[in-house]
């Protein structure tokens, strides 16, 4: 028998059996599976890699504004239980631990309740001393130099007025009209612009570390903690302040519940601030698209650290 004539009489192939569809109850259940995957891979992600984090208060002005959200390092400082959502107890003490950098900008989670995420800047390490003596940060028995630099001039915003009328809310008082709101700390700090627009302008400084890292701060007016006891920063601890001295609940302070945060344990960091991801002055609605774009401060999207 020729090749042909065995090819001729070969019947053909049926062919691969195609599969049978799926039932909508199949279809569920794989849709299900997905998104739960899908929701451990996030929070993998976002417990040791990166994070989002919104800023909610002007302690950290100029650097950080009302609006900004930020991308923060998880993996910067090692991994506590604060690394995980809700503090979640899985992972004992500190693992892969690694001191920040004086200068460094840090999350973390605030003594005493070690419960709401903080940003402030690192100043003091463990072994060193720090003291303020007259709004002048001393570190290891020198003054951090300090150099005038032209006024912080910012428009008042919609999330700056939030934040003023949150403030009359916690101390159980009426909040009064916006035109009657104190958003720029004093009513001497506030003065409005060439289109009539309400406007802050805070004296501004640059200070510098003696590693000669340097970075802009706010000393808007002479308050208590202007003045500090001189504060040695055990070991397994940090000083941290704000970059806005007169409206930073910080190191300064002690560990009390809406006052301040003592000095923080390296335990409690969660992360390093890594780049501007976003940010808007708050006046976007959900019922309005447009405003979405025009609420956003494109140009501080990118900024890194």
């Amino acid at each position: 028998m020729t090749e042909a004539s065995l090819s001729a009489d070969t019947p053909p192939s049926a062919g691969p059996t195609a599969p049978a569809p799926m039932t909508a109850k199949e279809e569920a259940i794989d849709t299900v599976r997905f998104l739960a995957w899908l929701a451990v891979a996030v929070l993998i992600f976002r417990s040791f890699f990166l994070s989002p984090f919104n800023i909610p208060s002007e302690s950290m002005q100029p650097r950080l504004l009302i609006g900004d959200y930020l991308l923060v390092n998880k993996m910067a400082y090692g991994y506590s239980k604060y690394s995980l959502p809700f503090s979640v107890p899985l992972i004992p003490g500190r693992i892969f631990a690694r001191t920040p950098e004086r200068g460094d900008v840090v999350v973390f989670k605030a003594p005493p309740v070690n419960d709401n995420d903080y940003i402030k800047r690192v100043i003091g390490l463990p072994g060193d001393t720090v003291q303020v003596v007259d709004g002048i940060v001393w570190l290891n028995g020198k003054p951090l130099p300090r150099e005038k630099m032209p006024d912080f001039v910012i428009p008042v915003t919609e999330n700056m007025l939030e934040a003023a009328r949150e403030d009359y809310r916690k101390n159980g008082l009426p909040v009064p009209q916006d035109s009657d709101l104190r958003p720029c700390f004093q009513l001497q700090f506030e003065t409005t612009g060439a289109d009539g627009a309400r406007m802050c302008r805070y004296p501004q400084y640059k200070e510098t570390l003696p590693s000669g890292k340097s970075y802009a701060i706010l000393d808007i007016a002479p308050i208590e903690q202007d003045n500090t006891p001189l504060k040695l920063v055990p070991e397994g601890h940090l000083f941290l302040m704000g970059d806005n001295r007169d409206r930073s609940a910080d190191s300064r302070f002690p560990a009390e519940e809406n006052q301040g945060i003592g000095l923080v344990p390296e335990e409690n960091l969660v992360g390093h601030a890594l780049v501007g991801m976003f940010s808007t002055d708050g006046s976007a609605s959900w019922l309005n698209p447009i405003s979405w774009f025009t609420a956003a401060r494109w140009s501080r999207i990118g900024d890194g650290f």
